[in-house]
């Protein structure tokens, strides 16, 4: 879990860095998106997989091809090179945290998953301190590059420990694999993704390209629920969308994923690009995060077990809408300290809220449906920060698109006048303060709108947990 704890973390106190020097600012959400897709739809394919090999070889196949595209990121040397080997790292990653998932849910009763929650908390608030803080060294010190590179001997780790410790029987079934529905959830997904990042950068938003990209997207999603409602074995089962419970904690599970790639995204960007912090110090603001999220999931076991599922999540999501309305509130006279807090003050709702929701859809499932609605719920998770990167990009390039329209006179930007151009302003050291003084607004208007729109969404997250009951009962009762 360590290995996929560190990089959810540790590039992004590293994109100024890796922007700078390979270029396309309008392109780093991609760096997310990419990787959050690819992990999205692949996690349901690996549920899959790991009801008919075993749990063992999925977690060996998922390293080894995570540890195949670390290398590649860090040997890249363009941004569409990076952004293709972050996509081979996120079919690596899609196979390791949700199988690990499923073998708690197989090992350890409802009570005995608070403890052990616990204990991957405490390896997520670990990797959270050294994942920013090493991507802050390395790229303040050494490179970016050793941020992905860093990655192989803890994957060595990893394989010795499973080798060392975890025995399993197998039961072999035959199954049918729905690659059909996979291949339409990836196109589909993949084209909506394309439509947000690129629309007014690339083409207008109105215009016969993007709204082509945008309907295609959408017509493969619909043919894929119908294809998944009448094959054998669906990688989604339709049941999962019928059943309320799995619905909402689905749809709540998304919103957190939209949520942290928010934050995660823009923090750094915020505060190098506005507060002009260090790498080291934005990570370590960034840290807070992902420190809160498991001190919370630690706790939330005793929690739950005395309120209730549906209520230590709607606590949980009420302080999550404290925090991203706190983060909405910075401005370029914040200190690093105030940026901390805020982002603390989120991870521990994420924790009280996303920890509960797995473990009450893991409570309900039998072993067979274990595997997918654990799957589906990361899923669900990976596909919201997928699509939140895509429509934070989004809201982004067009905010600072809009500025530069408007580009007063007198300012120094190289040609064209663009996304890149203006960040390109923002980092060198021999521009003029006129001119980084108006790439600094610009950024913090984007950030800004970032951070607002977290916030609406953990609202929305807040509503659909209010219709979850108060008690849940077993699948098929």
């Amino acid at each position: 879990m360590a290995l996929i704890a560190v990089d959810g973390t540790i590039i992004a106190t590293a994109v100024p860095s890796i922007v700078h020097q390979l270029g396309g600012f309008s392109q780093f959400p991609w760096l997310f998106s990419i990787y959050l897709l690819s992990q999205a739809v692949t996690v349901p394919l690996y549920g899959k997989f790991s009801g008919v090999v075993g749990r063992k070889p999925i977690l060996y196949l998922g390293i080894g091809i995570f540890l195949t595209g670390s290398v590649l990121c860090g040997i890249a040397w363009s941004m569409p090179i990076l952004i293709a080997a972050r996509a081979l790292q996120g079919i690596g990653a899609g196979a390791v945290q949700p199988t690990i998932l499923t073998i708690i849910g197989d090992l350890y009763s409802v009570d005995e998953r608070s403890r052990v929650q616990g204990y991957m908390a405490s390896v997520w608030a670990i990797s959270s301190v050294i994942g920013p803080s090493l991507g802050g060294l390395f790229t303040q010190y050494l490179s970016w590059r050793w941020i992905f590179f860093v990655n192989l001997p803890i994957g060595a780790i990893a394989y010795w420990m499973l080798q060392l410790n975890f025995k399993e029987k197998v039961v072999r079934q035959k199954q049918s694999i729905d690659f059909l529905g996979a291949l339409l959830l990836t196109s589909g997904c993949s084209l909506i993704i394309l439509a947000l990042l690129e629309g007014g950068v690339v083409w207008k938003w109105i215009s016969s390209i993007g709204i082509s990209i945008l309907v295609l997207g959408i017509v493969f999603l619909v043919i894929f629920i119908y294809v998944e409602s009448r094959v054998t074995d669906p990688i989604i089962p339709m049941w999962v969308l019928r059943h309320r419970v799995l619905l909402l904690s689905d749809i709540a599970a998304a919103g957190a994923g939209i949520i942290m790639i928010g934050l995660t995204a823009y923090i750094p960007t915020f505060a190098q690009g506005v507060l002009g912090a260090k790498p080291v110090s934005a990570g370590l603001a960034l840290a807070a995060l992902v420190l809160g999220w498991p001190v919370a999931s630690t706790n939330s076991g005793k929690l739950y077990l005395k309120i209730g599922f549906r209520n230590t999540m709607f606590i949980g999501t009420a302080i999550v809408c404290l925090g991203t309305w706190t983060a909405s509130r910075l401005d370029r006279s914040s200190s690093i300290w105030e940026v901390a807090l805020a982002c603390f003050i989120v991870g521990i709702g994420v924790g009280l809220s996303v920890t509960p929701g797995l473990v009450m859809v893991q409570s309900m499932s039998d072993w067979h449906r274990r595997g997918i609605v654990t799957s589906t719920n990361l899923f669900s998770r990976s596909l919201g920060s997928a699509i939140g990167a895509a429509i934070f990009g989004a809201i982004a390039n067009a905010s600072i698109s809009g500025r530069l329209a408007r580009l007063p006179s007198g300012l120094v930007l190289s040609s064209p006048v663009n996304v890149d151009s203006l960040n390109l302003a923002l980092t060198r050291s021999n521009g003029d303060l006129k001119t980084k003084a108006f790439a600094q607004s610009a950024i913090f208007q984007a950030t800004h709108g970032v951070l607002l729109t977290s916030t609406g969404v953990a609202v929305l997250i807040l509503v659909a947990i209010w219709f979850l009951p108060a008690k849940v009962k077993a699948l098929g009762t």
